[in-house]
């Protein structure tokens, strides 16, 4: 994102809409863009109004009626002079824009936002099968951010523990070795609002997984989130539980997902019409 110079008038209402902190009021009193905090996911630009006031006039009247103890404030959702203006981004910028911006397609899954429906479908995608353990690992947050080279850190360590990466995955996309976990070199310096990466593991290797994801979030300057998932057997137990419960984790069922069954719902249309 960039804010014109020639349009900015400085009236600050961009700053506090940007979640990661990046406009700031540099020393010419006019908005700019911490290039390096922005993670290009254009919430400033879809979350104010904007009008089309000149700003050199709209500069000399603040300027003016300041010296008589008097201001112009636009409304605090608005600016003034559209100062705002997307960049068209270019390779590797343009992964931040990619993994931050919601109205974002990415191509390697053509799923918006960070990329993935996660393993919360699995009973179509069957991703995790009996035996197995499916986790989800979410990197940053608003207002944090995360770097790849953080990402690149927790991925080498989780590949360490033999881990599959999910394939339908756009950070696992972005790896130049899957097999090692590592993330492409060029991407390496590039900030996004949040990604996550998806792995599985044999249900025997989850304290080892645990244990690894525990340690390398120590040497990271983001937030980590967890989550972890399997399938239940024939009678509907939950062969995951007492693993946690082993290592110390409390355990809830965070979530069901109802009719997404291919095959109970061609069952269920067969009864109806047999009824």
């Amino acid at each position: 994102m960039n804010i014109s110079k020639k349009k900015c008038v400085g009236c600050a209402n961009c700053v506090p809409v940007c979640p990661m902190g990046a406009i700031v009021i540099g020393p010419d009193l006019l908005a700019e863009v911490n290039r390096e905090a922005c993670v290009e996911c254009h919430t400033c630009y879809r979350g104010m109004s904007f009008e089309h006031l000149p700003g050199g006039p709209v500069r000399w009247a603040r300027r003016l009626l300041k010296k008589i103890r008097l201001r112009f404030q636009p409304d605090p959702d608005l600016c003034p002079t559209e100062a705002l203006e997307p960049e068209k981004l270019a390779w590797p910028r343009i992964v931040r824009s990619a993994f931050s911006d919601p109205m974002v397609t990415h191509e390697s899954t053509g799923i918006h936002g960070r990329g993935t429906a996660e393993v919360k479908t699995n009973d179509v995608t069957n991703r995790v099968g009996t035996g197995e353990a499916g986790f989800v690992v979410e990197f940053g947050r608003p207002g944090v951010g995360v770097f790849f080279r953080d990402v690149d850190k927790a991925t080498r360590a989780l590949a360490g523990q033999g881990v599959a990466f999910e394939k339908e995955n756009p950070v696992t996309s972005l790896m130049s070795d899957a097999g090692a976990g590592g993330i492409r070199e060029d991407i390496l310096d590039e900030k996004v609002l949040s990604c996550i990466v998806e792995f599985k593991t044999r249900l025997e290797e989850v304290p080892g997984v645990l244990s690894a994801i525990k340690a390398v979030a120590k040497t990271l300057d983001t937030v980590v989130s967890l989550g972890v998932s399997t399938r239940c057997d024939s009678d509907g137990n939950d062969p995951l539980r007492a693993v946690l419960a082993k290592e110390g984790y409390d355990a809830w069922r965070a979530k069901v997902n109802l009719g997404l069954g291919r095959q109970s719902n061609a069952k269920s249309r067969g009864t109806e019409r047999q009824a």
